[in-house]
C-alpha cells in the first residue's frame, strides 16, 4: 500500500475557532509525541483494528470569517488555559501549514448568491484534496450555532432545492449550504453543532444518491454527557425523576453566539431532548444559558434533579460540571473525522446512527443512553475493521 494512500483531509467549517485550533494543535502534538491521546475514544481498546486513518495521516484545511492566523489563535488559547504553555511554538510549522489551507468563509449576501457560494466552497475543497493527494476529505462543522432554520418548500426534495438555487434563491441556512457543498464535492459531512446542517430532506436525498455518509448533531461534551449517563441510571432503578433544571455559564465565542435567543433556542432543544428519551417521559425544568465573557473558553454547569424513591420519599441530586469545551470537543472531532473517513471507504452511506454516542441530538438514532450508544459504536468499529 502506498504510504500516502490513506492521507485524509479534515475540512473544518470554523477553521480558526477555539475547537478547530485545539484540534489542529492537538493532532500535531500527537504526531510529534508531545501528548497522549487522552479523551480520544478511537484510541481505546477495540478501536485500533478498525482501519482508521492515523492522526499522522490527517491534513487540515477549512473556512472561517476570522483573519487571525492559527499560530496567534493558539497563543490566545494558551493565555486562557486551553493549550499548554510551549505547545504553539513546538507545533508552529503544523499551525502555519494548516492556516495556509484556511479560506475566507463564502457566504451569500457578501457578493454571492447561494448557488455561487456553494460552488466556491466545493471548489475550495476539491482543490485542497487535489493539492495534497488525499484519499478523501471529511467536512466537519465546528462553527457558531445558528438560529433554528425556517422551513422552505425547496427543502422538500433534491430537485426542488436545485431548482431554487439555479433560480438564484437563497433558501439554505449556512450550515446546510456547507453540507450541500460537501456532498457536491463527494465528501462525508459531520455537524458538531446543533445547526440545521443535514436535517433537510433534500440533502438527505442528495447524500443517498451520492452514496455518502453523514452524522450529527451537536457534540456531547459536558452537561448533556452526564444527563445521558444519569438518565438511564434513574430509569433502570425505577426512581421517578420529577424535575431537572440546569444553568450553564459560558464565555468565548459560544457564549457570545448563544446570547442571541434565536441561536440559544436550537441549543437548548438538543440539550433537553436527551432527558425525555432516556427517562421515557418529559420532566419539569429548563436549561438556562448565560453569557459570562470573563469565563473565556471555560464553562460551568449546575444541575438540580428532584426525584422520588420508594413510598414517595423525595430526594435530590445536585452536581456541578466545570470544564474546557474546546479540550473536551477536540478529541471527539478527531474521532469523528477518522470514523467517517473509514465509513466512506467501507461504503457506508446515509445517516450513520452508530455515531450517536458523540451527539446530543443524533440523526438516524433514537437511543440516548450513553452506555448503549457506546456498545453500538464499538460494534460499528468492529464491522469497519472486518476483512482488512
Amino acid at each position: 500500500m502506498d504510504e500516502h494512500s490513506n492521507r485524509t483531509g479534515v475540512w473544518l467549517v470554523g477553521g480558526r475557532g477555539s475547537v478547530a485550533t485545539t484540534v489542529i494543535a492537538g493532532t500535531a502534538a500527537l504526531r510529534a509525541g508531545l501528548a497522549g491521546p487522552v479523551g480520544c475514544v478511537t484510541e481505546q481498546p477495540g478501536f485500533p483494528d478498525a482501519g482508521l486513518p492515523r492522526p499522522a495521516d490527517l491534513v487540515f484545511g477549512g473556512h472561517d470569517l476570522s483573519c487571525t492566523p492559527l499560530p496567534k489563535r493558539a497563543e490566545q488559547l494558551v493565555e486562557s488555559g486551553v493549550l499548554p504553555h510551549g505547545l504553539p511554538a513546538a507545533v508552529h510549522d503544523d499551525l502555519v501549514a494548516a492556516d495556509a489551507e484556511i479560506r475566507p468563509a463564502v457566504l451569500p449576501g457578501r457578493g454571492h448568491r447561494q448557488s455561487e457560494a456553494a460552488e466556491a466552497v466545493e471548489a475550495d475543497i476539491a482543490a485542497f484534496r487535489e493539492r495534497h493527494g488525499l484519499a478523501r476529505v471529511v467536512v466537519v462543522n465546528v462553527s457558531s450555532t445558528e438560529p433554528v432554520a425556517e422551513a422552505h418548500p425547496a427543502h422538500a426534495s433534491a430537485r426542488a432545492l436545485r431548482a431554487a438555487l439555479a433560480d438564484g434563491q437563497d433558501v439554505l441556512p449556512s450550515s446546510s449550504l456547507y453540507a450541500y457543498a460537501a456532498l457536491s464535492a463527494g465528501c462525508p459531512y459531520v455537524d458538531f453543532t446543533p445547526s440545521t446542517g443535514m436535517r433537510i430532506p433534500a440533502l438527505a436525498e442528495l447524500a443517498a444518491a451520492a452514496g455518502l455518509p453523514y452524522a450529527g448533531s451537536d457534540g456531547k461534551t459536558g452537561e448533556t454527557l452526564l444527563k445521558a449517563t444519569l438518565g438511564p441510571m434513574f430509569a433502570s432503578r425505577g426512581l421517578d425523576v420529577r424535575a431537572w433544571s440546569g444553568t450553564n455559564l459560558l464565555g468565548g465565542g459560544d457564549g457570545e453566539t448563544l446570547a442571541d435567543p434565536a441561536a440559544m433556542a436550537s441549543k437548548t432543544t438538543s440539550k433537553q431532548r436527551v432527558l425525555t428519551e432516556t427517562l421515557g417521559h418529559p420532566v419539569e425544568g429548563d436549561v438556562h444559558i448565560d453569557n459570562v465573557p470573563s469565563l473565556g473558553d471555560w464553562k460551568t454547569a449546575w444541575d438540580h434533579v428532584a426525584f422520588e424513591g420508594f413510598l414517595g420519599v423525595r430526594m435530590t441530586l445536585q452536581f456541578t460540571w466545570a470544564g474546557c469545551d474546546s479540550a473536551l470537543a477536540a478529541p471527539l472531532v478527531l474521532d469523528l473525522a477518522r470514523l467517517m473517513a473509514r465509513a466512506q471507504e467501507r461504503g457506508v452511506r446515509g445517516p450513520v446512527a452508530e455515531l450517536a454516542y458523540f451527539f446530543k441530538d443524533p440523526v438516524g438514532a433514537e437511543e440516548h443512553g450513553v452506555m448503549r450508544q457506546y456498545e453500538t459504536l464499538r460494534a460499528f468499529a468492529a464491522r469497519l475493521g472486518e476483512h482488512r
